[in-house]
């Protein structure tokens, strides 16, 4: 056989044939949409879906696996048993997403080049929709972190209140994806090991200047200025950003001196 031609385009080729136990989830899945079903609601039996899909056992069961796994079914054994529609936690949903970024070495920098975009959308948005309610949630969350704290546990729990402040926020979003994508970035903040490190420390944070831009948000949506709003929140992001990677580096040449110290020690001994 010659070989081929370089001169020759390559031959095209399909894409790769998906599985079937791939197809049989995705046709369950539109399932469960076009026939409405909802929390507690029960599939058709195994031997309906082996018929439907024409299918083997084996197949049809790992699919349903796979359904149980995303935490869209459970499948329970025994009397009255089968696969039920499970309601998909948000909860749940960012822990998966968790568990898919854990080895990405996400850092400070990468979570608020995020929320500098999106924040000032999540309040744009929330200022339409927010009610008197909803601004005195948030004015109570601030008293929670409006002075200093008497000791490591207050400082801590004023940390994680300051992130509340815009999960609560997120809740009078008309946009469920961005609503979810900036409290799972709250959460990052919260879980993140390096973030961690910031927020037990006794450093003075910037609250006059953060709760003055969280008041102005408040009076801004309690007079529906969505302009207003987005301005404010594009000023307090970039404004936390830079105070959080500052203490950032200042807690990384903390560490860097207390590690230095013992290594001049070991090597004044050696040279005596």
């Amino acid at each position: 056989m010659s070989p081929p031609d370089p001169t020759e385009p390559p031959t095209s080729v399909g894409p790769a044939r998906r599985k079937r136990t791939d197809e049989i989830v995705d046709a369950i899945k539109r399932m469960i949409v076009e026939h409405g079903l909802g929390p507690g609601d029960r599939l058709p039996q195994e031997r309906e879906l082996l018929a439907q899909f024409s299918a083997s056992k084996g197949t049809v069961r790992e699919a349903l696996k796979a359904l149980e796994v995303q935490g869209l079914i459970s499948v329970r054994t025994g009397p009255g048993g089968g696969a039920f529609i499970e309601r998909m936690s948000e909860r749940r949903a960012m822990s998966l997403l968790s568990n898919f970024l854990f080895a990405k070495n996400l850092s400070i920098a990468n979570i608020y080049e995020m929320r500098k975009v999106l924040e000032p959308q999540l309040a744009a948005s929330a200022t339409l929709n927010i009610d008197e309610a909803g601004l005195g949630r948030l004015a109570d969350i601030i008293r929670i972190y409006d002075h200093e704290p008497a000791d490591a546990a207050e400082r801590w729990n004023q940390r994680m209140a300051e992130l509340d402040f815009h999960s609560v926020v997120a809740e009078y979003c008309d946009n469920p994806i961005l609503a979810f994508t900036c409290r799972f970035l709250q959460r990052l903040l919260k879980d993140l090991t390096i973030a961690q490190d910031i927020y037990v420390q006794p450093e003075p944070v910037l609250r006059e200047s953060g709760i003055r831009h969280q008041h102005d948000l408040i009076a801004a949506m309690r007079r529906r200025d969505a302009t207003a709003a987005s301005a404010i929140l594009v000023e307090h992001m970039a404004e936390a950003e830079q105070h959080m990677l500052g203490l950032q580096a200042r807690l990384r040449d903390q560490f860097l001196s207390e590690d230095e110290a013992p290594r001049r020690s070991r090597s004044r001994k050696r040279s005596a």
